[in-house]
Order: structure tokens, then sequence, then C-alpha cells
């Protein structure tokens, strides 16, 4: 499944509850897409998140559904159980 990566502008912290994210996961769930990791950027404006989705379209459509932002979406690559260099390793994302 192909890899993207999505760049949030932010104004503003964002702050989700749990409830909150349960429901975006849900709608990610229903659209098909997985998040996998995110990350903040040094000045606290900029989310860069990594999921799979089957096309860009899955992307928007989640994160439309969600309220949030996805000012631009980048396909990086797919994963591979094979985990050679090119290629994203899933399980160092899983949780302990």
């Amino acid at each position: 499944m192909p890899v993207f990566l999505v760049e949030r502008n932010f104004a503003e912290k964002l702050e989700v509850s749990a409830d909150g994210a349960a429901a975006i996961n849900k709608i990610n769930e229903d659209l098909g897409v997985q998040w996998l990791i995110s990350f903040l950027s040094a000045d606290k404006k900029k989310t860069y998140c990594l999921y799979e989705a089957s096309s860009v379209e899955a992307i928007r459509a989640a994160a439309k559904a969600a309220g949030l932002p996805a000012d631009v979406v980048v396909e990086v690559g797919e994963l591979h159980a094979t985990g050679t260099t090119s290629e994203i390793q899933k399980e160092r994302f899983a949780a302990n």
C-alpha cells in the first residue's frame, strides 16, 4: 500500500481529546487510511504525518471528514516486509 507524507499548517496549537482521536481513527478506518506516525516542527506550526492509503484522494477525504488540514500530500513510497534501506520498516513504528 502506498505511503503518503501529509504536511499540516497550524496557526494555533492543536489539542485533540481522547474522544476526538477515536473519532479521527474511525474516520480513517472507514476510508481505508492508516496513520503511522507524526512529527511536530520545531516552531510548532506544522505537523508531518505518515499514512498508508490507496490514494491522495483518500487522504484528503479523511482529513476533510475529520476537519483537519492537509496542506501538502506527497506519495513517498510503499511499505514492504523485506525492510530494505529504500523502504519504510513499519515494525519500527509499531507500539511496544
